[in-house]
């Protein structure tokens, strides 16, 4: 069995009944233009079938070259983009997606989430979305960076509920109750940051752990992830590291592994932090 077949094998479906790849390529910080378009086909040659990007990344324009002129069917290929903060609210949240379809040139998104949970707009904003996804134009809605008050109000509030809420996991941010929290729910949780952006790569608990696997630090990181019932979306723009982090579907972590990973929590946040919206 080749990688990319090894890969499309592992799916997840969500709670409205359509599949996510269970490991996609995210693209923040990769610049517009020549450098996202060789990221994205790197990645789709590589079998990647999950790309992640954001109205505030400012690639949509080379991503949605990249889907439309790679040769594969638009079908095969799970295509996520978000509602960025300033254009929160339920008509600027429609003109916002609007605007995202054109740039990236497509007739339909997979998945749009809001990027972040902007307290004055977020209600107003998941109206829109519940909207939008009634029209056709978007197989599935989400949330990002939300927490579990967070995802509480959207439960009082309405009787569509997100189908995925991303956030940064890593084991030195693992964030159990919040998993649980989204399990029992039927909420599937994306990982983004999983390599936590480098900080902790080169841990030598990580790496006896590789060692042992005869594995990268970031396939086992990326490993736990999944076996955690995650949807994982590394970044990378290095075409080496970008094959390196898909094969990872032919090992599995022990309970031993696991719980060991699962000890190095420190609730470290390489990004920004969502407890304070």
């Amino acid at each position: 069995m080749n990688q990319k077949s090894q890969n499309n094998l592992q799916q997840y479906t969500l709670a409205n009944g359509i599949k996510i790849p269970s490991l996609g390529i995210g693209t923040w910080k990769i610049r517009d233009g020549r450098e996202v378009i060789r990221t994205i086909r790197t990645s789709l040659d590589a079998g990647y079938r999950l790309i992640d990007t954001a109205k505030i990344y400012g690639n949509e324009k080379g991503v949605g070259k990249a889907i439309r002129e790679c040769g594969i069917p638009r079908e095969q290929i799970f295509v996520t983009t978000k509602l960025w903060n300033k254009d929160q609210g339920y008509e600027k949240a429609h003109k916002a997606f609007e605007k995202s379809l054109k740039t990236l040139g497509l007739e339909y998104v997979d998945l749009f989430l809001i990027h972040w949970p902007v307290a004055a707009a977020r209600l107003e904003s998941w109206k829109a979305l519940v909207d939008i996804a009634a029209s056709g134009k978007c197989r599935a809605i989400g949330v990002s960076n939300y927490t579990i008050p967070h995802l509480q109000e959207l439960m009082n509030n309405f009787d569509v509920l997100p189908v995925v809420n991303q956030v940064e996991f890593h084991p030195f941010l693992y964030q159990k109750d919040l998993l649980d929290f989204c399990v029992q729910h039927n909420i599937r949780l994306e990982a983004y940051s999983p390599l936590a952006h480098g900080e902790k790569l080169s841990d030598p608990r990580i790496t006896v752990i590789a060692k042992k696997y005869e594995k990268s630090n970031a396939q086992i990181l990326i490993r736990w992830s999944l076996q955690h019932g995650l949807v994982v979306i590394p970044k990378s723009t290095h075409s080496q590291r970008i094959i390196e982090n898909i094969a990872v579907y032919d090992f599995l972590l022990s309970e031993e592994d696991m719980a060991a990973l699962d000890s190095l929590n420190e609730n470290l946040r390489t990004c920004w932090d969502p407890t304070d919206f």
